[in-house]
C-alpha cells in the first residue's frame, strides 16, 4: 500500500516460506469474489500455476488451511475461503490500515524531510 512516498508492506512468515502477503491477500479477495482458484489467477492476471501455488503455500502454514477446493466443474466445486481464511484476511487488512498510521508519525515526517522527490540521474 502506498502512503505518499512511504511504500508499507505487511508479510507475515512461517518459517522459511511466506505466510500471508499482499498479493496473497488479493489472491484470496479474488477467490472469494470468482469462486475458483483459476479464475481468481485470471482476474489478477496471474496463470493457474502461480495462483495454485500461492495458495498451496498459504494452507500449509495456516492450521485449518485458508482454502478449501473441491476438483472438477459444477455448482459444488471450485474453491472457496474458509472461515479461517476469512479471519486472516480480515486481520491482515486491519494490519496494512493500522501501519498505514505510520505515515502520520513524527519519525516518518523526519524521514520525509530529507526525502528527494526523484532520485539524482546517475552519473
Amino acid at each position: 500500500m502506498k502512503v505518499g512516498p512511504l511504500w508499507l508492506k505487511i508479510q507475515i512468515a512461517c518459517g522459511d516460506a511466506l505466510a500471508m502477503g499482499p498479493g496473497k491477500a488479493d489472491l484470496l479477495e479474488a477467490i472469494q469474489s470468482e469462486g475458483s482458484i483459476s479464475a481468481a489467477g485470471r482476474a489478477l492476471g496471474m496463470s493457474y500455476r502461480r495462483a495454485w501455488l500461492l495458495v498451496d503455500e498459504m494452507n500449509r502454514c495456516f492450521d485449518p488451511p485458508l482454502v478449501d477446493t473441491v476438483k472438477g466443474g459444477g455448482l459444488d466445486r471450485g474453491s472457496r475461503v474458509s472461515p479461517t481464511g476469512k479471519a486472516v484476511l480480515e486481520a491482515y487488512r486491519e494490519m496494512e490500515r493500522e501501519a498505514s498510521a505510520v505515515a502520520e508519525r513524527p519519525a516518518y515526517a523526519r524521514v520525509q524531510s530529507f526525502l528527494r522527490s526523484a532520485p539524482l540521474s546517475p552519473d
